[in-house]
C-alpha cells in the first residue's frame, strides 16, 4: 500500500488539494498522513504557540474527519512551525523511505508564505521522495 505525507495548514479544506488526495486513492489502496504546521505570527505578527497548537490541531481534526469521510485512510500530527522541519520530524521518526510521496500543499504566489520562502523546493532538497506542489485557490472554510 503506498503511503503519502500531505503537508498543509490553511489549504487542508481545499478542493485541490482533495482532488489531488482522491488521485492518489484512484491509483491503487494507500494512506495518508497529515502533518500540520502550526502557523506563527498573526495580527501584528503577535502568537502564543499554545493558541496557534490548538488551531492547528482543530484544522487537522476538521480534515481527517473530512477526509475519513471521502473514505480516505487519514492520520495526522501537528508539526513544527517551518514546514520543512516538521517534514523532517515525520521523516526522521518514519524513515526516510516510508512515504512513497510528499504532497506540500500551499496557497497561491504571492499570498502564500510557504512559496515565498520556498518551501516546496526545500522539502525536495532535504528528501529523495518525490515532492508534488499542490496550488489551492483559496484556504479552508
Amino acid at each position: 500500500m503506498r503511503r503519502y505525507l500531505v503537508v498543509a495548514h490553511q489549504t487542508l479544506g481545499s478542493a485541490e488539494l482533495l482532488n489531488a488526495l482522491r488521485d492518489r486513492l484512484d491509483r491503487g489502496p494507500c494512506s495518508f498522513h497529515l502533518v500540520v504546521p502550526i502557523i506563527t505570527g498573526g495580527p501584528g505578527m503577535s502568537w502564543v504557540e499554545g493558541d496557534a497548537r490548538i488551531e492547528a490541531a482543530e484544522h487537522l481534526e476538521a480534515a481527517r474527519l473530512a477526509l475519513l469521510a471521502e473514505g480516505l485512510a487519514v492520520t495526522g500530527e501537528v508539526g513544527d512551525g517551518n514546514p520543512v522541519l516538521a517534514v523532517n520530524d515525520v521523516l526522521l521518526r518514519e524513515g526516510q523511505d516510508a512515504f512513497d510521496e510528499i504532497i506540500v500543499s500551499t496557497l497561491p504566489l504571492g499570498v502564500s508564505r510557504w512559496v515565498h520562502l520556498d518551501v516546496p523546493s526545500r522539502i525536495r532538497k532535504a528528501t529523495d521522495t518525490p515532492v508534488d506542489h499542490v496550488v489551492a485557490v483559496a484556504s479552508h472554510a
